[in-house]
């Protein structure tokens, strides 16, 4: 970025700044107690109305317009993860164990840049509401704002948010009408059995022998039961059974995820998992016992507001910059109960090449790209006001 302080009304060294911090700073899931306090405390020196512990540690901002309108919704992640960086950079994390692998400290910076432009010049109708979310990464932040009542209190009609993705390039952005991101389900499986020597196998059921059996077979799900057009994948991640070499265990734990874009091939990979395990259970003479919690629902963009972040992304960097039918990915986000409740779209914005000082996302050696706080703003500032308009 040039050594600008401000350009197209955002400070962006003071933004940078900020997002450094709070990568050096980062917190878990619903511990988010000095982020919110700095992203408040930024609200307020712009002018901002600001409510805070909403849905535990969410920070809402309200920029009212000239005149009265409808309301629109800008939504930020504010969580880190359980990852430990790896690159010693001057920003680096400070808390060990944590880090903010996956951008959201550089979608906090690029929704405050929004607010500047938008509280710096209100000349819309019409409500804006900047909602800075916790827990996105697995915990359920979102509903956690909808239980407490965040569309209801603040009159919230449709609602936009913005992703960075390692990959695409630096600035450039995607969308698509319809499924833009994946349900994310919890499978959890305990197989047990009588336990035995390694001698004699016969005298027990083997739960590592049908978990190695269970694993194969859940494989197939995706590769032969379900249709090939729809983009699926049942992982098992951990398989936990035994303590030495001449005894057959007991019990043996299995973890994993499915994901996939269809709501209908959702329920049916719940319903073949359970087949896959009773049928397991039976031909290996063990018990099987199933927990599968469905977590979180696919991210479904309303299609004209799909297109209008095409439109307005076009008019920000370039149409040639913008995919506007992009494919959808495995990856999961909790902005998809938003639009379960209200219209709106979820985006992407290109973070830049993958490389050795900058990973993918949850990898160690991740990190946000700032030349892209300024687009991002503007982005989100011009999709606001443009929501505005259409809805009025």
């Amino acid at each position: 970025m040039a050594d600008m302080t401000s350009v197209s009304g955002v400070d962006v060294d003071g933004l940078r700044a900020l997002r450094r911090d709070l990568h050096a700073h980062p917190e878990l899931a619903f511990d988010e107690h000095r982020t919110a306090g700095v992203i408040a405390d930024r609200l307020r020196g712009l002018g901002v109305e600001v409510t805070t512990g909403i849905g535990g540690t969410g920070v809402v901002g309200v920029i009212d317009g000239t005149s009265p309108g409808p309301t629109v919704g800008l939504r930020a992640d504010m969580d880190a993860l359980p990852i430990t960086e790896e690159l010693e950079r001057p920003h680096a994390s400070q808390t060990p164990g944590v880090m903010h692998a996956c951008g959201h400290d550089g979608h906090c910076a690029m929704l405050l840049g929004a607010a500047e432009i938008l509280g710096a010049d209100r000349d819309f109708a019409g409500r804006v509401v900047l909602v800075f979310q916790p827990a996105e990464e697995g915990a359920a932040g979102a509903p956690a704002m909808l239980a407490d009542g965040l569309l209801e209190r603040f009159g919230i009609q449709e609602i936009y948010g913005l992703h960075n993705i390692p990959g695409i390039a630096e600035g450039d952005f995607a969308v698509r009408p319809g499924t833009q991101l994946a349900s994310f389900d919890d499978l959890d499986i305990v197989l047990s059995a009588a336990g035995g020597h390694a001698m004699a196998p016969h005298l027990t059921g083997d739960v590592i022998v049908a978990g190695s059996a269970l694993v194969t077979a859940l494989q197939t799900i995706v590769a032969r039961r379900l249709d090939p057009t729809v983009p699926a994948v049942v992982s098992i991640t951990q398989f936990t059974a035994g303590s030495t070499n001449n005894v057959i265990p007991p019990r043996a734990h299995l973890r994993g995820t499915a994901r996939c874009l269809s709501a209908q091939a959702r329920d049916e990979i719940e319903r073949l998992v359970g087949e896959i395990c009773a049928s397991v259970a039976t031909s290996h003479g063990v018990e099987v016992e199933l927990t599968y919690e469905r977590r979180y629902p696919c991210t479904v963009n309303e299609p004209a507001a799909a297109a209008r972040v095409a439109r307005v992304a076009a008019g920000i960097v370039g149409p040639q910059r913008v995919d506007a039918n992009c494919a959808g990915i495995l990856a999961a986000e909790d902005f998809a109960f938003f639009l379960q409740e209200i219209p709106g779209a979820y985006a992407f914005i290109g973070n830049g090449p993958i490389t050795d000082e900058r990973g993918p996302v949850h990898n160690p050696a991740y990190d946000f790209n700032d030349d892209i706080i300024e687009p991002g703003a503007r982005f989100l500032a011009a999709i606001a006001r443009q929501a505005l308009t259409d809805l009025s």
